[in-house]
């Protein structure tokens, strides 16, 4: 991103949308064609995301939440990692370039890098007939050493989640007019809550610093609880077992549950929570769920780990297996 003396119509739009939300130093204005990003010491960890039109949102969704969750997924996975987030790179494939998408977009991008702290630093425009594309490199820090990966997991640690699960997959299926939207018709609240867990995630940042102090391992819940785990107990060559009754609903899932409109495979597979899922050693599980309490977050223990290579066993209020046809949602 950079604007010269005689700008061309992509350095015009750069600088009327954009330039505003960079304010870091090291971006320099997006005058130059690179930033820099000071390490203090620590080290940088670096995640990507795109959000794709017609994958990850729809056409007609209201662009300030398209800006909102293309930075916010990539915030929540620095949360995941325990880092604090330090600036992003921001890469558009436009096929609308009008005020009335651009500013709402910018604009809403701007109050969440503010929020988060988490400045533009630089990035690319592009034409295209569409679909259109958002994608955003994010970086944060940690003191060095301190990041928490997959692979730090063992056999009688506690495994946790935030929030609620299942919510996104049940907005989404709102948007597309099915089950759940004939089932909370008369539900408008709900509806709404749903709806917005769909489209503009709530990374949990705020937990970001007892992560680092007291998982184990830990990554975010995008494409799935029971698929994520999957992958994250893979990484840390453990398997697990996940007493489903205590994954934690919101009272319009749990309500669903109960009345049959939806299987709670659907919860557990759907993907897009965006919630933390670690693991800590019995010590770290009380710490967990007290520095989400002090923060206003729920913090649930939903499972042990065990040893061995087997997929995660869910098991259901009786203690049987439960069987999942899927586990995550697939890109490909």
């Amino acid at each position: 991103m950079t604007t010269p003396h005689n700008p061309s119509p992509e350095d015009s739009l750069i600088a009327r949308y954009f330039k505003p939300l960079a304010t870091d130093p090291g971006a320099f204005g997006l005058v130059d064609d690179a930033a820099v990003l000071s390490s203090s010491g620590d080290d940088i960890v670096v995640t990507t995301d795109a959000v794709v039109e017609g994958v990850h949102y729809f056409a007609e969704d209201p662009p300030d939440t398209i800006a909102r969750k293309a930075l916010r997924v990539n915030l929540s996975d620095l949360a995941a990692k325990g880092a604090t987030p330090a600036g992003f790179v921001l890469t558009l494939a436009l096929r609308s370039k009008e005020d009335g998408w651009l500013r709402p977009f910018a604009d809403a991008l701007g109050e969440d890098s503010r929020e988060y702290a988490c400045p533009l630093l630089g990035g690319d425009t592009v034409s295209t007939p569409g679909p259109q594309m958002i994608s955003i490199t994010a970086f944060g820090r940690v003191p060095k050493g301190r990041m928490v990966g997959r692979t730090g997991a063992r056999p009688g640690d506690r495994i946790l989640v935030t929030g609620t699960i299942g919510d996104a997959a049940l907005g989404l299926d709102v948007l597309k007019g099915g089950a759940a939207a004939a089932a909370l018709a008369d539900d408008p609240a709900a509806i709404d809550a749903l709806v917005s867990r769909y489209r503009v995630p709530q990374p949990r940042n705020v937990l970001a610093h007892a992560v680092r102090d007291h998982a184990t391992a830990a990554m975010d819940v995008s494409d799935g609880l029971a698929g994520d785990l999957a992958k994250l107990c893979a990484a840390s060559a453990v398997s697990a077992t996940v007493e489903v009754a205590s994954v934690p609903l919101s009272a319009a899932a749990a309500s669903l549950i109960a009345r049959n409109v939806v299987g709670v495979e659907t919860l557990l597979a759907g993907g897009d929570d965006y919630e933390v899922l670690c693991t800590a050693s019995p010590a770290g599980v009380d710490a967990l769920i007290a520095a989400g309490r002090a923060a206003g977050l729920a913090v649930t223990a939903i499972g042990t780990i065990v040893a061995g290579n087997e997929r995660p066993r869910f098991l259901d209020g009786q203690g049987r297996d439960l069987v999942l046809k899927r586990l995550s949602y697939s890109h490909f």
